[in-house]
């Protein structure tokens, strides 16, 4: 597709074409085609022919590279890393006495860059094509390629789980697959990609948690694995799920649940900190947000787990007033990018208060849903107990559960810890539950979430305290 763009180009006259790549190599196998005369240069070697590794002529000058182009007819230069050398005047001049000739001679000179970086008086010669990231296909290719010289048959899971990485890492991240576990592993191709999260600085990789941990919430996983069925092959004609908003009380499971997701799904799970891209610098933050957002682009299938969300944005209208507007721009290409973009991540948020949250970020059609997680019911309290038992090595009886009717997950996991030191009578006297402390804040969320959010919780009708009535017998 490229080929059939940069052709109309050629065909059209274009003397300056910048080529966005971190593969210079590949955008050379990529880019050349008939009718034109293909060379390459680069400040450590000089000229060569396209596809061939002698050198035709040592001009390691920028400044005389760019001339050498306006001695021939019909030929393209494909100039790498030459916006480095952007900055110098004479460069500048070079390009500029270019550009009128080779109009005239059917030239065109090919900048490789991985970024945007032109001065103002070329930055309108130039027309910007993005070079893809190996697809499917290609994918497909390579580890066929790989496969074949040890006779091991090709995993197109793994192939599809390489997608966003570049030619140099899927090959790679394929080849220390199969020296270490004999075969094309997903999970080696998800640890290669933690490379991209770990070379942004930008975002964490977390280790997922795991659902067998995660007690009750049986309607949310209902929620997830039904529509996990759009990523099965067969199924690419559903609707996949953009993300979901896990609202609730604070200590019921909301940021377990959102790292257990990755685990339900077999994804990797990355940790967005909106807060940790704000900068202090002018325009920075909105720079750090957008290269935070293309690297999940890129990165394909994975769980992005944003924590408490509403620290991140309440106030996002207001914050021209104390930021100067930082975190409104924040939030506006944030929600344009969840609508948006056509990427396969699935963004997990949570809030403690989600109506600190402006109306348009929980609106329908930038999340899937809008979930609310209230405090457990007896069954998976039951459930919680025997997680924790299992995980702490705690010996809590599930008769237990009527007892801690009002208590959070991390507050009976708590009891769980403290237990072991204080047996279970002292710790349970000593624990002061939420519920009891934030009463009327929890009956508010309660309310606010009646008729606004689906229940993550299966519901139960809990017994209620009922007043004892004694009859007093009448006197004749």
């Amino acid at each position: 597709m490229i080929k059939d763009d940069l052709k109309n180009y050629l065909k059209a006259g274009y003397p300056a074409l910048c080529v966005l790549t971190q593969e210079s190599h590949r955008a050379e196998q990529m880019l050349t085609c008939d009718d034109w005369e293909f060379f390459v240069w680069d400040c450590n070697q000089g000229i060569r022919k396209a596809g061939n590794n002698q050198v035709l002529d040592e001009i390691k000058d920028p400044v005389e590279a760019i001339n050498w182009l306006s001695m021939y007819n019909d030929t393209v230069l494909i100039a790498n890393n030459l916006h480095l050398f952007l900055d110098i005047p004479e460069v500048i001049q070079a390009i500029q006495n270019g550009v009128t000739r080779w109009k005239g001679t059917g030239c065109t000179l090919i900048m490789i860059s991985p970024v945007i970086q032109m001065s103002p008086e070329i930055e309108k010669y130039f027309t910007v094509i993005d070079l893809p990231l190996p697809d499917d296909h290609a994918l497909i290719s390579l580890q066929k390629e790989l496969c074949k010289s040890v006779n091991v048959n090709i995993n197109k899971r793994a192939a599809r789980a390489a997608k966003g990485l570049t030619e140099f890492e899927a090959e790679t991240a394929f080849a220390l697959s199969l020296i270490k576990k004999g075969y094309c592993s997903t999970k080696i191709i998800s640890e290669a990609k933690s490379q991209m999260i770990r070379k942004s600085g930008l975002m964490e990789f977390w280790e997922p948690a795991d659902i067998k941990d995660v007690g009750g919430l049986n309607n949310l996983k209902a929620f997830i694995s039904n529509r996990s069925r759009s990523y099965e092959s067969g199924n690419e004609h559903l609707p996949r799920l953009k993300g979901i908003i896990l609202c609730g009380i604070p200590g019921t499971g909301k940021s377990l649940a959102s790292k257990a997701t990755a685990s339900l799904l077999g994804w990797p799970l990355i940790r967005l900190d909106i807060g940790s891209l704000k900068s202090s610098l002018v325009g920075d933050s909105e720079r750090r947000i957008r290269e935070a957002t293309a690297v999940i682009d890129a990165f394909g299938e994975v769980v992005v787990w944003i924590d408490e969300v509403e620290k991140a944005f309440a106030g996002s209208k207001s914050s021209g007033e104390l930021d100067a507007g930082t975190t409104a721009n924040m939030f506006s290409h944030f929600l344009t990018w969840v609508q948006e973009s056509d990427t396969c991540a699935i963004i997990m948020a949570t809030a403690n208060d989600i109506s600190k949250l402006p109306p348009e970020f929980i609106r329908a059609g930038r999340f899937d849903a809008t979930f609310f997680v209230d405090l457990p019911t007896t069954k998976e309290r039951i459930d919680i107990i025997r997680i924790m038992n299992r995980k702490y090595g705690s010996d809590i009886p599930t008769t237990y559960a009527q007892k801690l009717n009002g208590y959070t997950g991390a507050e009976i996991e708590q009891l769980a810890k403290d237990s072991l030191y204080d047996g279970i009578e002292d710790a349970f006297k000593a624990l002061i539950p939420l519920s009891r402390v934030m009463r009327d804040e929890i009956n508010t969320l309660r309310d606010w979430a009646k008729n606004r959010a689906r229940p993550a919780n299966t519901i139960e009708n809990e017994p209620k305290d009922q007043r004892k009535i004694r009859q007093i017998p009448k006197v004749s």
